[in-house]
């Protein structure tokens, strides 16, 4: 059985979260406790040392992320909940962490449930929840790290740092400023959802740059961006207006 502790405020919400559970999970997870403050939920979090829990994110006593903030050691799986706060959630995908939406819709708890459970416990989720806590610090004042999966669990890499990237299918390579690169399982896509849309540009299908890496625009049998270390990125016919205007 999964030991899993149900963190919110509002009783409503934390009855709807236990019947869930028991309709679609019944015999799979066993809630150990139910709490509606964040005092509480500490308390019950290092008694039961639970394997997963639903944590709200804004609470009239403080946020799920003041709780994360109060333990020593993080050795669970977190799904957050919410109805709102379009930054923490942003931090939240950056990080590589789950959340469901409120009102919650019972099919997006199953998948949310089922990335769970093809997750191992270690000590990457402790990474990755320092690095939620550190990019919600950090707000605007600096790009935000982000969390791409990897062999060995996950790199967490600075959005500033990234020099361009291509897409291979339904992957992604990752080109770095030092000149190292990286390969993930994730479309471009659903990096140019993850990577801040001031910093990165998307010149062509197949590529997104990091506008503070180009250095000039080449016209010469072609349209093309040139790099710093004279790498050359292929612009779009489709794309030449749009990008000649945000690098001019």
């Amino acid at each position: 059985m999964i030991k899993t502790i149900i963190v919110d405020d509002e009783a409503p919400a934390r009855e709807l979260m236990r019947s869930l559970l028991q309709r679609y999970f019944n015999n799979k997870f066993i809630i150990v406790a139910e709490c509606a403050s964040i005092k509480e939920a500490q308390d019950q979090i290092e008694l039961n040392q639970p394997d997963l829990v639903f944590l709200d994110i804004k609470m009239k006593n403080g946020s799920g992320f003041d709780l994360l903030k109060r333990l020593d050691k993080i050795q669970f799986e977190v799904i957050f909940t919410t109805a709102y706060s379009e930054f923490a959630l942003e931090a939240i995908k950056q990080s590589a962490l789950d959340y469901l939406l409120k009102p919650i819709n019972p099919a997006d708890l199953i998948i949310a449930i089922k990335k769970f459970e093809e997750k191992n416990l270690n000590r990457f989720e402790l990474d990755r929840i320092r690095l939620l806590l550190e990019n919600l610090e950090t707000g605007s004042k600096e790009y935000p790290k982000i969390a791409f999966p990897a062999s060995e669990g996950y790199k967490l890499i600075r959005a500033s740092t990234i020099k361009y990237c291509v897409a291979d299918i339904n992957y992604t390579k990752i080109h770095l400023i030092d000149g190292t690169s990286f390969v993930v399982s994730k479309t471009l896509k659903r990096i140019e959802e993850l990577l801040p849309m001031e910093l990165f540009i998307r010149p062509h299908k197949s590529y997104l740059v990091n506008q503070n890496m180009i250095k000039a625009y080449s016209n010469k049998e072609g349209h093309f961006l040139v790099l710093v270390n004279n790498e050359q990125i292929p612009i779009s016919s489709r794309k030449k207006n749009e990008i000649l205007t945000q690098i001019l």
